[in-house]
């Protein structure tokens, strides 16, 4: 092959390099742009180009280990081969061609090859182009990887004059090099050029700043793609053409490196456009979710499918719930018709405890499977926040997953952005678990029924804002509501009337003190009195220090399981905010007051009782007064024949009460309804308002 002087071509490098952004230049690129409307897949072709890419470099692994093998069907290359096969091959040609044409115009090739590309889109120009010179690349390269073995190819090595330079095959990697270099640049903008055009239109702001800047950038990118591969085909025509004797010259390594720099520079503006882009898509398309969200659910539906659906979207997962009686993956057409409780959660707030009651109250809804409170379905959804990496959470989500028996999200990082916003937004999610309330035809009616859940379990069906008024309307205080199923124990005492005393707090000092003078109040007013002690809200080792030491002592009986613990105070914080869903008052709602009473007991230091005969006379009051009244029983029990052994103490208890006192309340934000204004359950004057962080009660 006859060389070029090195002057000449060191000026007509020069020359192109410095006019790279020239305006002369750029209208005759875009003169040679006269697309069809009809836009064709180039993803596919792309992709065979890339392997073609990759296994003729197998000889080179510096270029192999930046490659991905592609397993593109040959059904999706259909389409772009049909339209794309006569330009593919006349363009291998027209390359080879003018390649081997001593001291050819390489701007003057490039502008040609893009007049035949005059009526595809840019993605489908600079792809079709690649695969023009991948065929003759892959071609040259599987000659080299068979001639040693393969009569064939050995032949056409000999036909083609190229079998001295396959002779010295393991010497050509560093004369390849430059060439590798250059090949991965022109992938990568071939790559974001493609992803340019695969962005969905209608997301698109065609006006926005960096999608007009993209537009002018992209023809200048294939106009220096494609000048790429003519300089790659003639670089590598001169290393086949000229064989062992032939010496990479410095300014053909210069020009190739060049070029690799002009495109590295293209791609790097391409892809920060392309972020730009997908940022304002990825908005665009989530407000469009959330405002179809919004849409479905203030609209009519004849069932619940698409509004479920459009909320547990997975990014068009067919089978995007898990059922956890089956461990199988289901579609949401499981849900169809169904009650359907929404059980949202993050992954950092829900306890073992909750998912030992819940997994006790799903099950026993569904004995008898002829009842109706068996006709719902939870669902749980996992608030995983965009940003947070999935594989720290995901051993804890599987964890979790596997100690639920109803329906769960499979994958919740694949749930939109939208929706996690429209859970925060519209329904009020923070931090802590709620149970958002469908009905058959996918219409909210209850925003959180946890509370429901925890008060009255499957009694709450169907679990709707009005079910809970009617159930309020149902109840009394007393021991029925306060203690509910806590123990069984419970009936037997209330059967035998018996008098029954619960009492809480941390002071084991106080517990033995009180356990020793109400045991000798009652032998000396001769009533059968049964006592257990019930802890403090999130039990935590203390109390377990304190129930075995009661256990041990033989005080009185015990909730020995913590989870029991736990449910007996979630339930009391349930009533309250329950109350609150209600739009009561503790000035206006005995059951409120009476609730808020002992949460301020359990939020003090001291301990607290409460005494019941039957399932509602009760009395109560905070450790010092209740361990005065039963250590002076002396003082009032001349009043248990005409009053009665609770009233008689419950008056004694007012009377000794100071009125100067101190009451706090802890209460745990669950769903953004503690009110502003809270008044004392003691004296009802308001209560000061103050903030408190707390992980635990140890």
């Amino acid at each position: 092959m006859e060389m070029v002087p090195r002057k000449m071509q060191s000026r007509a490098i020069r020359h192109i390099f410095s006019a790279s952004d020239d305006t002369v230049m750029t209208k005759q690129i875009r003169a040679t742009h006269a697309p069809i409307e009809e836009h064709v897949d180039a993803r596919p072709l792309l992709n065979i180009v890339q392997d073609i890419f990759h296994r003729a470099a197998s000889l080179n692994p510096e270029f192999v280990q930046d490659m991905k093998d592609n397993n593109t069907k040959e059904s999706d290359l259909f389409e772009m081969l049909e339209i794309s096969y006569h330009s593919i091959n006349k363009i291998s040609c027209e390359i080879s061609c003018k390649c081997l044409m001593s001291g050819g115009d390489a701007h003057a090739t490039t502008i040609g090859i893009l007049g035949m590309l005059s009526s595809y889109s840019w993605d489908a120009k600079v792809v079709i182009a690649l695969a023009a010179f991948a065929a003759n690349l892959g071609e040259f390269w599987l000659v080299a990887q068979l001639h040693a073995t393969n009569r064939l190819a050995k032949s056409v090595a000999l036909l083609k004059h190229i079998h001295e330079t396959l002779n010295q095959v393991d010497d050509l990697g560093p004369k390849f090099e430059s060439v590798n270099n250059l090949l991965k640049a022109m992938l990568e903008v071939a790559n974001c050029i493609v992803e340019f055009h695969e962005l969905p239109s209608e997301y698109i702001d065609h006006e926005a700043p960096e999608t007009l800047t993209a537009s002018t950038l992209i023809p200048s990118a294939v106009y220096w793609t494609i000048r790429s591969i003519v300089a790659c085909a003639s670089h590598i025509l001169g290393i086949v053409g000229l064989g062992q004797g032939y010496m990479t010259s410095t300014i053909e390594t210069w020009e190739l490196s060049s070029l690799t720099h002009k495109l590295e520079s293209l791609y790097g503006h391409l892809q920060k456009l392309l972020t730009i882009c997908r940022q304002h898509l990825d908005d665009n398309k989530q407000r469009e979710v959330f405002e179809t969200l919004q849409h479905l659910f203030e609209t009519s539906h004849q069932d619940n499918i698409k509004v479920l659906k459009a909320l547990i979207h997975c990014k068009g997962d067919p089978l995007p719930v898990f059922d956890g009686s089956t461990k199988q993956r289901v579609s949401i057409e499981a849900l169809r018709k169904k009650i359907v409780l929404l059980y949202i959660t993050d992954l950092h707030n829900i306890s073992d405890q909750e998912l030992v009651i819940f997994e006790q109250m799903y099950q026993e809804s569904r004995l008898d499977s002829t009842r109706i409170e068996s006709q719902y379905e939870l669902v749980w959804i996992p608030v995983v926040e965009k940003g947070t990496a999935w594989t720290e959470s995901k051993q804890k989500f599987e964890r979790l997953q596997s100690m639920m028996p109803w329906y769960s999200v499979y994958d919740p990082s694949l749930l939109e952005a939208a929706t996690i916003r429209y859970i925060k937004e519209v329904w009020l999610f923070n931090t802590k678990p709620m149970l958002v309330v469908l009905d058959p035809q996918g219409k909210v009616v209850n925003l959180n029924a946890i509370h429901m859940m925890w008060i009255w379990g499957s009694m709450a069906y169907p679990f709707s804002s009005l079910r809970e008024e009617a159930l309020w309307k149902e109840e009394t205080w007393g021991l029925a509501l306060l203690a509910d199923t806590i123990d069984p124990l419970l009936f037997d005492w209330v059967s035998a009337g018996k008098y029954i005393c619960l009492y809480g707090g941390d002071d084991m000092d106080w517990i033995r003190k009180f356990t020793s003078a109400a045991k000798s109040m009652a032998r000396t007013l001769r009533i059968p009195l049964e006592m257990m002690y019930v802890g403090k809200a999130n039990p935590g080792q203390k109390v377990r220090k304190i129930n075995k030491s009661i256990y041990e002592e033989n005080l009185s009986n015990i909730l020995a399981d913590p989870t029991i613990i736990w449910f007996f105070w979630v339930r009391l914080e349930s009533m309250w905010h329950s109350k609150l869903q209600q739009n009561k008052t503790v000035e206006t709602d005995q059951i409120m007051m009476e609730i808020m009473r002992i949460l301020s007991y359990d939020s003090s230091d001291q301990g607290w009782a409460v005494i019941s005969q039957g399932t509602i006379k009760m009395t109560q009051g905070k450790g010092d007064s209740f361990l005065k009244c039963v250590n002076e029983f002396d003082e009032w029990k001349d009043n248990v024949n005409e009053k009665g052994v609770l009233p008689a103490m419950d008056e004694y208890i007012q009377g000794i009460q100071q009125p100067h006192h101190c009451n706090r309340l802890i209460l745990p934000g669950v769903d953004g309804t503690v009110p502003d204004k809270i008044v004392c359950a003691e004296c009802g004057k308001p209560m000061e308002k103050f903030y408190m962080y707390r992980c635990c009660n140890e």
